[in-house]
């Protein structure tokens, strides 16, 4: 396995690293299996692992506290968590990114990991409510007070990237070190700004769903039926049911990307996971196993280099920088979610009187 550096933190970590989503009731309930799995993953070299608050609830950090209980698998463990969607119970300030949420949410999560400190913490997703000043000067005073080492965020935009970074220098604050965006063969959006961004900046970036929420499989093939009653198919149907065009679209550029990988001998998981990593810009590709058998699958394909031939028809398939789905399904920024923001008040709206 090989390692690059997160960032500018000094810290180095693996091309691959193992994310715990599916750990938990969400995905994989049985702890002593989840935890197999994780050590699997460590003793082939992965350094790097990936979690959050809200996964499972706080059961996937329960799980990942477990796996690193032995003192020599935590200290040789870069360990990331996330912070932002609410965890345990409904109400009022539960969430978001305030210095109130978050001082109460890093103190759970260190409680369900088992741990004095986190490696990298990350904002989950952008707070339309909360001052980035007031989350950076927050993350700031937990890296002073040695519970966290990094923080970084999550599916940020490109223009939150650059108000956070502007805020941190106008304010004297720490800064975001690392961004971690949905990326893959069947996503690409984030190459138009949000890449080039973290490479100016310097930032680490780790990227999540390169399966395209297991569209890239090899699960679901043109032609084929698909049970939208269990798994991944019955949380989000409208992700996979066939009837859809922007699903037909996936199904067709599968089938392209198929050819490209039986042509290089290897399994369209394999190519996913490589493409990702082949980006000047990525440090590390997030992968969510929920079996040991899918770990395995992935893992095999570390050594595959990709070729310029390769990736010239994997442009040819889905072009630089186009989305075939929008990869985020959980969060929109309030300008489009909000009537209000996007419109002008009625005796407003004409040009003229």
């Amino acid at each position: 396995m090989r390692y690059r550096v997160l960032g500018g933190t000094g810290i180095e970590v693996s091309t691959y690293c193992l994310g715990t989503m599916m750990f938990g009731a969400v995905g994989n309930p049985d702890h002593q299996d989840s935890v197999r799995i994780i050590h699997a993953a460590l003793d082939r070299g992965i350094n790097f692992v990936d979690t959050a608050d809200m996964y499972s609830n706080g059961e996937s950090e329960e799980i990942v506290g477990k796996a690193l209980r032995a003192p020599h698998r935590r200290d040789e463990t870069v360990l990331a968590t996330k912070v932002y969607f609410p965890v345990g119970g409904e109400g009022p300030n539960r969430g978001g990114s305030s210095r109130r949420w978050i001082v109460r949410a890093v103190e759970n999560s260190l409680q369900r990991l088992g741990t004095d400190w986190i490696d990298l913490y990350q904002v989950h997703r952008p707070d339309d409510r909360t001052d980035i000043e007031e989350t950076l000067d927050v993350l700031g005073d937990l890296v002073s007070q040695g519970k966290i080492r990094a923080f970084g965020c999550s599916t940020f935009p490109a223009e939150r990237i650059v108000e956070a970074h502007a805020v941190a220098e106008r304010r004297g604050l720490r800064r975001f070190r690392t961004e971690q965006p949905p990326y893959s063969l069947l996503a690409r959006g984030i190459e138009t700004s949000v890449l080039p961004v973290a490479q100016r900046y310097g930032m680490g970036v780790l990227t999540w769903a390169p399966l395209a929420s297991g569209f890239l499989s090899g699960r679901y093939r043109k032609g084929g039926t698909v049970d939208l009653t269990s798994g991944r198919p019955a949380l989000t149907p409208h992700r996979f049911d066939p009837a859809l065009p922007v699903n037909q679209a996936k199904l067709d550029a599968v089938e392209e990307l198929i050819a490209v990988a039986d042509d290089l001998g290897r399994t369209l998981p394999e190519l996913a996971v490589a493409f990702a990593a082949a980006h000047p810009a990525v440090t590390s590709v997030i992968l969510g196993p929920r079996t040991m058998e899918q770990l395995e699958g992935l893992l095999k394909g570390a050594s595959l280099v990709l070729t310029d031939e390769a990736l010239d028809r994997i442009d040819a398939i889905v072009p630089p920088g186009t989305n075939l789905y929008q990869p985020d399904g959980v969060w929109r920024p309030a300008a489009l979610t909000d009537p209000a923001l996007r419109r002008r008040p009625l005796g407003e709206r004409a040009a003229a009187d």
